[in-house]
């Protein structure tokens, strides 16, 4: 299946997206028939800002638009952030779009897990992804912990680089989250959090939104039945 992805938010969480499905359509001996339409980080930054989903939803529905006119069958936003807009852009999108949450829902479920930290940004953290994962109590990280997290996330996905603080502020707060407020594992809930985590060990269990999202859209591309 021809698959479109809306980047560029950041530019390395597109990267993310592009290798992980190369690496696994290679390894699975599979082809895969993809483009990216890209979209603009920082005004992603400013609808988040501003709680208006529909304004970025109407971005992304003239990028859908275009991978649309382009060929593509069905299509996905390569950002944990930008799925505050998911459901607005379901309603107008030109194409059926794969939904990062409902498969990260289903892998939660499937690890039995019940309570897990979350990291990315603000908007994620405080609205637990979106009030869309029920199958597991999320905690938060305490006081300023959280807006230092957000800040440092937001950096970082501008530049597409991170520093060694802003890596171990992730890796401090993890901890906490586990020793102290009972977290069986820590999900990161922001697709450029892989440029601080990615071969290294942070001393807690790890859980990886966009990689999750990253398989689901793999079975769509092989055309693999949905799972319940």
């Amino acid at each position: 299946m021809h698959i479109g992805l809306i980047g560029g938010i950041g530019p390395a969480a597109t990267e993310f997206y592009y290798r992980g499905l190369i690496n696994r359509h290679a390894r699975e001996g599979t082809k895969l028939d993809l483009m990216i339409a890209h979209a603009e980080v920082r005004e992603l930054s400013q609808n988040l800002s501003r709680r208006d989903p529909g304004a970025q939803a109407k971005v992304f529905a003239q990028l859908v638009q275009r991978l649309a006119a382009a060929g593509a069958q069905k299509a996905a936003v390569t950002s944990i952030a930008g799925h505050f807009a998911i459901r607005e852009l379901e309603a107008v999108s030109a194409l059926p779009m794969i939904d990062a949450l409902p498969a990260i829902e289903l892998a939660l479920r499937r690890m039995n897990l019940r309570r897990v930290g979350l990291i990315g940004t603000q908007t994620v953290m405080e609205s637990r992804l979106y009030g869309r994962v029920p199958a597991v109590a999320f905690v938060l990280p305490r006081g300023e912990a959280l807006e230092r997290v957000h800040e440092s996330y937001v950096a970082m996905a501008d530049t597409a680089r991170v520093t060694s603080q802003q890596r171990e502020l992730f890796f401090s707060v993890g901890r906490q989250l586990c020793r102290d407020q009972g977290a069986e594992a820590v999900v990161l809930g922001g697709t450029d959090l892989f440029l601080a985590f990615e071969g290294h060990d942070p001393g807690f269990p790890v859980i990886d939104c966009a990689a999750i999202h990253i398989d689901a859209i793999y079975r769509v591309s092989v055309g693999a039945a949905s799972d319940t």
